[in-house]
C-alpha cells in the first residue's frame, strides 16, 4: 500500500520519463508535492525503491527507473492497485511501454593527470567525475586531468579533463592516450612511422616521440573534453 505523497510521487516520475526521457530533479519533486525540503523527497524516493516501484540506475545522477505505476485514482479510497511496466510483445498489446530513461549526467572514473607534454606517470584514483551525457559515445570511458600545453593546437589545454573510451587499438591521426614502458602515459596524435610508432604533440614548440611497437601500449582515444570556468 502507498502513502498518498508515494503515489504522487511515482506517478509524477511516470509521467515525467514518458514526456522528457530524463528524470526530474530532486527540486524538481520537492515542488511538485509541495514538501518543505529534499529530504523529505529522498524518504519517498527510499520508499518506492524498497517496494520495488523505482529502481536508481548505479553511477548516474537523476538515473530513476519506474518498474511498476500505481492505477491512477484517489490513494486515500484505499490501497492503489498496481501494474508492471513491461515491454510489449504484440502491435496490439495495450501494456504500457517502460520510459527509457535518457539521463542527462553520467559519473566516470578520474585517473589523476596525464601529460600533454613530457610523459609523467599515470596516477590511479577513485574519484568519479560527472560528465554530461551528450559528450560520450558507446563503450567504457574514464577521465584525465591533462597537465602540460603541448596539445594546445588541438584545443586541449592545461586543466582540462580529457574524456577517454577505453580502447588497445588506434588509427593514425587519432589522439590517443599511450603507455610507455608500462609506467608512463601521454596524451598524443597517434602516428606509425616505419617499424617505430610516433606521438606526436600538437605545440610546434614540442618534438614528437618516437618509441619501439613493444614500448607502447594504447589505453584509449579521446571521446571528448570537459573544460571549467
Amino acid at each position: 500500500m502507498l502513502t498518498r505523497k508515494q503515489h504522487e510521487l511515482i506517478c509524477f516520475i511516470a509521467d515525467r520519463l514518458a514526456e522528457t526521457g530524463v528524470s526530474p530533479s530532486f527540486e524538481e519533486m520537492k515542488e511538485a508535492l509541495d514538501l518543505k525540503s529534499k529530504s523529505g523527497v529522498h524518504r519517498l524516493i527510499s520508499a518506492l525503491e524498497e517496494r520495488e516501484f523505482i529502481r536508481r540506475l548505479p553511477n548516474r545522477a537523476r538515473a530513476l527507473e519506474v518498474l511498476r505505476i500505481p492505477e491512477r485514482g484517489d490513494a486515500k479510497k484505499g490501497p492503489a492497485k498496481t501494474r508492471a511496466i513491461e515491454p510489449s510483445t504484440s502491435s496490439t498489446s495495450q501494456k504500457p511501454a517502460l520510459p527509457s530513461p535518457a539521463n542527462d549526467v553520467v559519473e566516470i572514473p578520474l585517473h589523476g593527470r596525464i601529460a600533454a607534454g613530457t610523459p609523467i606517470e599515470a596516477l590511479e584514483g577513485a574519484t568519479m567525475l560527472p560528465v554530461p551525457a551528450a559528450l560520450l559515445g558507446s563503450g567504457e570511458h574514464y577521465a584525465l586531468e591533462v597537465a602540460g600545453d603541448s596539445m594546445v593546437e588541438a584545443g586541449i589545454l592545461d586543466g582540462d579533463y580529457a574524456l577517454i573510451r577505453r580502447t588497445e587499438v588506434a588509427r593514425d591521426g587519432e589522439i590517443v592516450v599511450a603507455l610507455i614502458d608500462d609506467a608512463e602515459a601521454t596524451l598524443k596524435y597517434f602516428r606509425k612511422e616505419g617499424a617505430m610508432i610516433r606521438l606526436d604533440p600538437a605545440n610546434r614548440d614540442y618534438s614528437a616521440q618516437r618509441y619501439r611497437p613493444n614500448q607502447v601500449r594504447v589505453q584509449g582515444r579521446l571521446a571528448g573534453l570537459l573544460r571549467r570556468y
